[in-house]
């Protein structure tokens, strides 16, 4: 996009960018009413079979097993896909690309509009990956850029949700004299994982960089 395209950006562009950052961050996830906001809430469950099983039953392998997983992945990435299009038509991507490239261009190399699928890969492995390929078809990120974007989402993938809903319980834990068996808080674990995944994203910055260092010497002296 150019540069006159950025300053077109508008109130509308910057309501819909906010609305795109609380849907897919997981702040509203609740059976409330406001719960309507959210993407997994809306994203739903399936439905049990009978015995209680889930919707892929118990047991399975193989192949077959493989294609029910893969399956379940469809509704997500489709319903991720469908909002990020409706919020992109509403300039939601065009006010991120204004706000945040200045922000992940230094931090991580990568322009503002990878902002919504970095929030949705927090939340959710699917959702991240389906709209890092959107970026990519779309020619929002190029090769290294998508390297790089995909070292950060590969580790402590979905952390907000895998971590709220599985780690969270160690803070709960008590040793023998009932001195707490974590001794530390849930916000710095967390911001401990979150700085790890930029640290990552950035070795493998440099790996591609010195990588294209490498090869533009070896032409040179060709």
């Amino acid at each position: 996009m150019s540069a006159t395209d950025d300053q077109k950006v508008t109130l509308g562009n910057y309501i819909a960018l906010a609305f795109a950052v609380v849907f897919f961050s997981g702040l509203l996830q609740s059976n409330e009413w406001y719960g309507v906001f959210d993407f997994t809430t809306l994203n739903g469950t399936f439905g049990s079979i009978a015995g209680g099983g889930m919707f892929r039953g118990a047991g399975g392998d193989g192949a077959r097993d493989g294609f029910l997983f893969a399956l379940t992945l469809v509704p997500t990435c489709m319903f991720a896909l469908g909002m990020i299009n409706v919020l992109e038509h509403y300039g939601a991507l065009k006010a991120a690309r204004k706000l945040l490239s200045p922000l992940l261009r230094p931090l991580m190399g990568l322009p503002g509009s990878a902002g919504l699928a970095l929030i949705g890969s927090l939340q959710n492995t699917d959702t991240g990956a389906g709209l890092t390929k959107n970026l990519v078809e779309d020619g929002e990120l190029n090769q290294e850029e998508t390297e790089i974007f995909t070292a950060f989402q590969f580790s402590a993938g979905a952390t907000i949700v895998n971590f709220f809903s599985s780690g969270a319980v160690l803070f709960t834990l008590t040793n023998a004299d009932g001195s707490l068996a974590v001794p530390t808080s849930i916000g710095l674990t967390v911001a401990i994982m979150f700085i790890f995944k930029i640290v990552g994203a950035n070795i493998l910055r440099l790996v591609l960089k010195a990588q294209g260092n490498k090869v533009n010497a070896q032409t040179k002296a060709a």
